[in-house]
């Protein structure tokens, strides 16, 4: 216990000096927001991963679909290594970068609305994203607080205010650069910390290949593989439809996921963004493929004591497997999942209280805001937001995987198709982008109501259709004004000069 209380000591500390030293670069909206638009490749390529993987993968969803779909799922920490974030990176990186500086845009509402020409987008996608970032927040203080009760046998609504309370603290002090900070030294534990967990949990089965032949014994308890054993170790698993569903959701959907899109409007320049995309596609790699390595074992575990009413809690799989570990491990692993959690966390706070002030407040407001006031709304939001957030996670209305579904569905199915078609094609429209979002939040919430699915697949499908329904309503209705158009693309206009390695003589070029 005393190793776990001072490593949890040394790692606040660490988070409320970085806040401080910060305090410094968040001096105005700019530099508050976006750390001025200065944040080099390795604080970037962190703070992407840190906010990508919380608690919600680390607790939830490594816990619930190793479960389910034991080995074969980690083919979803490959799809985030490969789609969610190198993808992600190649394609959004450079033109987000470019296209939001050429607009002068900070949040994604404000994306939106200046390439569309649309105040009233600016304002609708401020809401949406306001509203459905709360669920998710609540998710991760969810997963979080499981992992500390077990470690250290504390109330659940104790967690949940601790780590409130010091997330806004840094936050707070520091902004977007003490996120980006803390986020690369979080993400140092992190990659460590989860090499470490795997080796230990193996260890504890026998190693490697004892708990792999113990996994191939197991009959499969689904109707499309029903009674075959060795479903859990198998190439696809035991059920590949819905296997699929979940890569789809958690590695497409951080394309349109507001607090991951700034990432690429805060790096330093267009250069940093190849360096960016290596160093985030090995971090998706080592965390969230080892994450879901790890939570492809959890069969392994006595589950026996962790129902409810006869139906498993899947968050509470993950932290049965670790509770047999030793102390130091014990410690490291909450240091692990706390780091990749309050990432998150002050991602998510930050992303929602810049949105509301910049696309709601202050454009709505006819006096205008000085930098001053502008920067204590946001603070002042940082604290409701976090507040809001509480209430849901000491009472959350379904576990971890499925609040995270909601809030991924419904951000990601209605900002990801309006975002990559607005950098890519000239051709879309506002009532496209209308469109977008009507399906997005639409397919969200009518399955939140009717239960057609669950909530992963629904936002998986919610993505699809907003990829295919803006295009198409596109093509039939009135385009923006060509001078409007023009204006937004003209920053990839930019010539570039190559210097000229050998030069030929004109004879030789006339030919």
């Amino acid at each position: 216990m005393v190793v776990k209380i001072l490593l949890l000591l040394v790692f606040f500390g660490v988070m409320i000096g970085v806040g401080m030293y910060s305090r410094k670069m968040a001096t105005d909206v700019n530099g508050f927001v976006l750390g001025s638009r200065k944040v080099g490749p390795w604080l970037t390529a962190f703070a992407y991963g840190t906010s990508y993987f919380s608690a919600v993968v680390f607790v939830g969803y490594a816990g619930q679909f190793g479960y389910k779909y034991g080995l074969s799922s980690t083919w979803i920490g490959i799809g985030n290594a490969l789609i969610g974030s190198l993808m992600a990176w190649v394609v959004l990186g450079r033109r987000t970068r470019v296209m939001s500086k050429h607009l002068g845009t900070a949040t994604m509402p404000d994306f939106l609305g200046k390439r569309y020409h649309s105040k009233a987008i600016r304002i609708v996608a401020a809401l949406i994203s306001f509203i459905f970032l709360i669920p998710y927040t609540a998710s991760v203080y969810n997963g979080l607080s499981r992992l500390f009760g077990m470690a250290f046998n504390i109330p659940y609504i104790v967690c949940v205010l601790v780590m409130a309370i010091l997330t806004a603290v840094y936050v707070i002090l520091g902004g977007y650069m003490a996120t980006a900070i803390n986020d690369f030294v979080q993400g140092i534990i992190m990659l460590f910390g989860i090499a470490a967990v795997v080796v230990a949990v193996l260890n504890s089965n026998g190693g490697f290949f004892e708990a792999y032949k113990t996994l191939s014994q197991m009959e499969s308890e689904y109707a499309v593989t029903e009674g075959l054993k060795g479903a859990y170790v198998s190439f696809f698993g035991p059920d590949p439809v819905n296997l699929l569903g979940v890569v789809i959701l958690t590695s497409l959907g951080t394309w349109g996921l507001p607090q991951m899109v700034s990432k690429f409007y805060a790096i330093k320049d267009e250069r940093s963004i190849k360096t960016g995309t290596i160093i985030s596609t090995f971090f998706a790699i080592v965390v969230a493929g080892g994450c879901y390595f790890l939570g492809g074992f959890g069969r392994l575990a006595d589950v026996s004591a962790i129902t409810v009413d006869g139906k498993l809690v899947y968050d509470a799989i993950i932290p049965t497997m670790l509770s047999k570990l030793p102390d130091v491990l014990i410690g490291i692993v909450v240091v692990l999942v706390l780091s990749a959690s309050m990432s998150t966390l002050s991602s998510l706070v930050l992303t929602s209280s810049s949105t509301i002030t910049l696309d709601l407040i202050k454009p709505n407001l006819k006096a205008d805001l000085s930098e001053k006031k502008q920067l204590l709304i946001m603070r002042l939001f940082i604290v409701v937001f976090i507040v809001v957030s509480v209430v849901m996670a000491i009472n959350p209305p379904t576990f971890i995987a499925q609040l995270m579904g909601i809030s991924w569905g419904a951000l990601a199915g209605a900002f990801l198709a309006p975002l990559v078609y607005g950098l890519y094609w000239k051709g879309t429209t506002r009532l496209g982008v209308w469109a977008g979002f009507v399906a997005g939040v639409g397919i969200t919430v009518a399955n939140m109501v009717f239960s057609w699915m669950s909530p992963i697949n629904a936002g998986a499908w919610a993505m699809i259709a907003g990829l295919v329904i803006v295009p198409l309503v596109s093509l039939i209705t009135p385009k923006l004004d060509k001078g409007e158009i023009d204006f937004s693309f003209k920053c990839y206009e930019k010539k570039k000069v190559v210097e000229e390695k050998i030069a030929l003589p004109d004879d030789e070029v006339a030919k």
